[in-house]
């Protein structure tokens, strides 16, 4: 096994041949099968004891014991220890062997699962834990993906496929996946793909999810590869009827599995405070056998030889030194109730009632779910109390998922306010009535829309109005599935797609189907087919998207969508004083929260589009600086555009998320989110749940994409904090005086005025170093909010540990996905909440419940009453048993120093 690891940390580059085992068993890939329980048969005792002697009583009762089985210094009979001491153990034992148990059976549901691959020609059904590096499988809609596939070949054109990524990163939208086409022609001839024998030659195993480098060698030709190309283990296929795949990481190697964190044994404050406290009380109570032990020997030499006479025992003990010695051990044993085992059984029962407690809570039981609070791992109640930073995920946990088109500027006016008969704006309330969709047969009854003059605007034929939402039903990625008469499903690649979809789908313009060809959309009852020309991508520089079309009468259109910042640089100047009435509008929506976009088209002639496509198709075909030229010929053409309007999406918060940060910040706790979404989404959500607010003094951005770039923010923002020092600009200096934790937690407080900061995970990679790491922790603790964009489920992890390790506070993590399983495993504290991602969570948990807001209850409440009742049993506990200790200590000068 150790032989295996050592290879596995010195492989560079992994080598893997398609449909030839022995020549990837050379290298010792491992297989399938993943393993996240703690023991297994032949481990469980010795390990299970360790951690359980890990506890220092526990260790204590065991030398007690073994004292007890020496006739000469015995006082007590060694049944009286080992009972309970086994017992306790047993519990223990059983409760560890129990969880153990449930992970065991989850790893053999998953290891158990059938995959299709391709074996000796022809397709077999083979249990995932035995599938390998090479093997080539097939995947059939809404499975999932058993292990990090290379896409050869789908059921859709150009081999695209289309997957779902919960597991890895939270999202719920749809994504793309491409295969080369030079193996999408392999199509599902079983023959051609049987004899594929391509050589992949790419990056070790490794966490990150986003990137993928590697190489295809195949019938003499090189073929470059890269994540649009990689199906990860951990995803749904969807959409796609059919697809094959080569397996280029497996089991432990894959993404997924080197981003779940490691099952850690969780111990609490007070463990450890009862820890030492037991070793402040063993040391006492061996300076009591000290001092009743040169008692006996005193009083055995001048007394105790007077009773021979009577008591003759010289053949056992013939010198008062020698009887002291004796009478030192009897003493430990007949002392040792001032640390009784009874303590850690009682501790454990009164946990147990705690646990009770919560489970029981009403006002944490979830009814539209009928989901009530669980607590999962009953050793931790008290310290729920102790909390100091709360790590949360963001879809899911804090927001609801559900993006709703709450407002629209179009064309200089806005709309989505309701307005009373004397023309004053009013709150939407249940009594307000909706816009009624029942003309349009195919509109989703679950939207909602309060401004009738809009759907006005549209029956009387606007036709900027018209334009606004021709643009939206035509400007997206969304696929759409109709799956009875007059029932339309959109899949979506992100919910704001899918929101502005549904509004235009609403308000008439509604989105039908499309090929790689053609978009059909159904306007105000008539079906138009429009020819799709280009796509232009969105992408996170770019910050926006467009397609060109063709109108069935032969007109040339652009549509265009993105952030106001990045369209508004590209308008024709005729649209100025538009453009600052939409600004102010869209001020206005952010300002309420709102996920804002900026909607703009453009007439292209027939000879302008065929010169800019002949450029688009050499930038295509280059080989070098291929999304440099790309993103040249996209600028080329969109600009000069006029600008149409801009959209406002509510991205719902959970009930009662912003009160409960506004509790939870009162009580000094710090909340850092921690989310794969992109940094405008993320800061957005801040905004809405007010963690982030316009009265801050100021919000720090660290986007850099090199060490030095990353550095030299964190020192911006620094000397914001404490202005230029001498201090400041060694940076040396400045990290090992924030060492001392004192001087740290003094500066902390000398901050005044408040402050947040926004991280990307291209720079979180950068800030975890171990270089940088000191600067990023000093930064982000003395600001109020922490918001950490497009992370890895492993940053998450490696962020909550920094903090652990730096800090010394006790921290909790909170998330709904897979992809929080490992924060949730790394905190001291880890809740699943049970949401829309499945159980995963929920199962890595140590407590879980249905909304966030239950979170101020189990900290405020339970967390608090917790910690304020075991403080008081232990206490009284200590009191208890010194009191009673003490007693024997004083009989023992009445009584010969005899330990009788």
């Amino acid at each position: 096994m150790m032989i295996c690891r050592k290879k596995k940390l010195l492989e560079e580059e992994r080598r893997v041949k398609a449909n030839d085992p022995e020549h990837n068993e050379k290298f010792q890939y491992a297989n399938n099968r993943i393993k996240t329980s703690k023991y297994n048969i032949l481990t469980f005792l010795p390990v299970n004891l360790f951690e359980q002697f890990q506890r220092a009583a526990n260790a204590y009762f065991l030398c007690l014991l073994i004292l007890q089985l020496i006739p000469e210094i015995s006082s007590l009979s060694w049944f009286t220890t080992i009972v309970p001491l086994m017992v306790v153990f047993t519990i223990t034992a059983v409760k560890d062997a129990t969880d153990d148990c449930f992970r065991h059976k989850s790893d053999n549901q998953v290891n158990n699962r059938q995959a299709e691959v391709l074996i000796d020609g022809r397709l077999q059904n083979e249990k995932w834990m035995n599938v390998r590096p090479g093997d080539i499988i097939k995947l059939e809609n809404n499975t999932f993906v058993a292990a990090d596939l290379l896409l050869l070949s789908s059921s859709e054109p150009h081999g695209l496929c289309y997957i779902e990524t919960a597991e890895l990163d939270g999202e719920t939208n749809l994504k793309v996946r491409q295969a080369l086409p030079v193996t999408s022609e392999l199509g599902a001839d079983i023959r051609r793909l049987a004899e594929f024998d391509g050589v992949v030659v790419c990056e070790p195993p490794n966490n990150k999810l986003d990137k993928f480098t590697g190489v295809l060698f195949w019938k003499n030709n090189r073929y470059s590869l890269n994540n649009e190309q990689m199906l990860l283990r951990g995803c749904v296929l969807r959409n796609t009827g059919w697809c094959f795949g080569m397996v280029i990481f497996a089991g432990p190697d894959t993404k997924l599995m080197q981003n779940s964190g490691r099952t850690k044994f969780k111990r609490t404050s007070i463990d450890r405070l009862m820890n030492t406290l037991v070793l402040w009380i063993f040391g006492f109570l061996v300076c009591m056998g000290i001092i009743l032990a040169i008692g006996n020997s005193i009083w055995e030499q001048q007394v105790g030889a007077h009773f021979r006479i009577y008591l003759y025992w010289s053949e056992v003990v013939n010198s008062s030194v020698f009887s002291g010695f004796l009478t030192f051990w009897s003493y430990v044993i007949i002392l040792n109730s001032v640390v009784p085992i009874s303590l850690y059984v009682s501790v454990e029962v009164i946990r147990l009632g705690h646990s009770y407690f919560i489970n029981w809570d009403r006002k944490m039981y979830y009814p539209k779910k009928d989901i009530p609070a669980e607590v999962r791992t009953t050793t931790l109640n008290e310290e729920l109390g102790q909390v100091e930073y709360v790590f949360s995920d963001k879809t899911g946990t804090i927001t609801q998922n559900i993006m709703t088109f709450n407002k629209c500027s179009i064309n200089g006016k806005t709309y989505g306010d309701v307005y009373d008969d004397l023309g004053w704006k009013t709150e939407i309330n249940e009594k307000t009535v909706p816009v009624d969709f029942s003309f349009n047969p195919l509109a989703d009854r679950k939207f909602q829309f309060y401004d009738h003059s809009l759907i006005e605007s549209i029956k009387l034929g606007d036709s900027m109005v018209h334009e606004f939402f021709r643009l939206l039903s035509l400007c997206h990625t969304v696929m759409s599935e109709e799956k009875n008469a007059g029932e339309l499903i959109y899949q979506v690649q992100s919910p704001d797609e899918g929101a502005l979809v549904t509004a235009a789908r609403n308000f008439g313009f509604i989105f039908k189907s499309r090929t790689p060809e053609t978009i059909t959309v159904e306007e105000m009852g008539k079906l138009v087919t429009y020819q799709l020309l280009a796509i232009l991508d969105f992408n996170n520089i770019r910050k926006r998207m467009s397609v060109i079309v063709q109108t069935p009468d032969g007109q040339i259109k652009l549509y265009c969508k993105g952030a106001d910042t990045v369209l508004f640089e590209r308008l024709h100047p005729s649209n100025e004083e538009l453009m600052y009435l939409t600004s102010d509008h869209l001020e206005e929506f952010a300002g309420e929260g709102h996920r804002t976009l900026a909607l703009a088209y453009k007439n292209l002639t027939e000879e302008h589009f065929k010169e800019w496509f002949k450029i688009l198709q050499e930038a295509n075909t280059s080989l070098d600086s291929r999304n440099e030229h790309l993103a040249a010929a996209y600028e080329e053409i969109e600009k000069d555009m006029m600008l149409l309007g801009a959209t406002a999406i509510e991205d719902k918060l959970q009930e009662g998320v912003t009160e409960t940060i506004a509790s939870l910040s009162l009580a000094n706790i710090k909340i850092w989110v921690l989310t794969g979404d992109k940094q405008e989404t993320a800061v957005n959500i801040g905004y809405s749940c007010h963690m982030l607010t316009d009265t801050m003094n100021e919000i720090f951005i660290v986007a850099g994409h090199t060490v030095t770039e990353v550095r030299e923010e964190l020192r911006k923002a620094k000397e914001h904090f404490f202005g230029q020092s001498k201090d400041l600009s060694n940076g040396h200096v400045f990290c090992e005086k924030m060492q001392e934790s004192k001087q740290g937690s003094v500066l902390e407080e000398t901050v005044t005025g408040d402050y947040a900061l926004v991280i990307n995970g291209h720079s979180l990679a950068h800030a975890l170093e171990a270089d940088l790491e000191n600067e990023f922790v000093e930064v982000a603790c003395m600001c109020k909010t922490v918001i950490c964009c497009r992370v890895t489920p492993l940053q998450k992890a490696q962020v909550v540990e920094l903090v652990k390790k730096h800090r010394k506070a006790v921290t909790l993590a909170i998330g709904d996905g897979a992809n929080d399983i490992s924060m949730i495993k790394s905190a001291h504290i880890g809740i699943g909440i049970s949401g829309e991602e499945g159980m995963q969570a929920v199962l890595a948990s140590d407590y879980s419940f249905a909304q966030f807001r239950y979170l101020k209850r189990l900290l405020l409440v339970h967390g608090r009453w917790s910690y304020f009742r075991m403080c008081k049993f232990l206490c009284y506990f200590f009191y208890k048993n010194f009191s009673f200790t003490l007693v024997h200590f004083w009989f023992g000068f009445f009584c010969g120093f005899s330990a009788q």
